[in-house]
Order: C-alpha cells, then structure tokens, then sequence
C-alpha cells in the first residue's frame, strides 16, 4: 500500500514539473496541512551580449537643423503624461485572452464600460482550462491593449482603467 501513495506522489510531482515546464514557471510551492513541497527550475541564463561600439563615419557637412524639430520630444514624453493615474489589469498567467465568454456573445467590457473589483473583464485561457479574470480595481475602462484570440504573458497590461 505505501508502495501505490509512494507511486501516486512521484505522478503528482512529475505533473507539477510539467505544468511548470509548460507556463515557464520557475518555482511552485503547494502546502497542504503539514505536507509541504517546493520545486525549483533553474532559471535559464540570458546569453551575454556585449555591444563593441564602432568607430564613427566620418561627418558630411549638414545643414543646420530646423528649429521646429525640438518639440518632437515633449510629444513623446505627453503620451506617457496621459497614462498617469490609471490602472492597469494585467495578465495573471500565461494563455490565450479572450472578450468573451463564447464567440457570439457580447464582450464582458468595452471602453466606457464601469468596473468594480468583482467585475468579469475577460477569460484567460490556459491548459484548456477558463480563467476568469476580475478587474481587481474600480473605475472606468479607457483601452483594451490586447485582442480576442491573443496568447498573453504573465504580467502583461490586458487594460487600462481610469480610477473612480
């Protein structure tokens, strides 16, 4: 008998590790009473890149440029601007987004649409399994940053909120 629990554990791990494999997990802790297990992947390591900068080519005389070329820069640094004080939902796990609960219904939310925490915003689609995703926020949607069908990752913006 201990022989078939010692079986069915090492199956539990062995499906824990490939869950693992399968969303890039790194570590995964499951308690369960006094029963504790924690696995660890290694990381993979980036590979080193130096950047050996070229020599510079020689300069051809120019015309002096244009003075009206200087705001350029104030409208890069407005976008940003524009994005301070909101929210954003972002991706829990690694799947697939999707604005509605099936093809032909109607998305969850779109821009304008008002959320509180408990608010269904979109599923996540992950090992064949529906995730629900909340808003986690109250406020108004003011963008959707990814499309129906789209494989997300972890951590990545879905949406923009402007906070009540």
């Amino acid at each position: 008998m201990a022989d078939k629990k010692k079986e069915t554990d090492v199956k539990k791990v062995r499906e824990l590790v490939e869950m693992m494999k399968e969303n890039d997990l790194v570590e995964i802790e499951i308690v369960d009473g006094e029963n504790k297990i924690l696995l660890k992947r290694p990381q993979p390591t980036q590979p080193v890149v130096n950047q050996v900068p070229m020599p510079a080519a020689p300069a051809a005389p120019q015309a002096p440029a244009p003075q009206a070329a200087a705001p350029a820069p104030a409208q890069a640094e407005a976008a940003p601007a524009q994005d301070e004080g909101l929210d954003e939902i972002i991706a829990p796990m690694v799947g697939t987004f999707y604005t509605a609960p099936s093809p032909d219904s109607d998305p969850y939310v779109k821009v304008g649409s008002k959320v509180d925490p408990d608010t269904v915003v979109c599923i996540v689609e992950a090992m064949k399994v529906m995730n629900e995703i909340k808003a986690e926020t109250t406020g108004t949607i003011v963008e959707v940053l990814r499309k129906a069908g789209e494989a997300v990752e972890y951590g990545q913006p879905l949406f923009k909120v402007k906070p009540d």
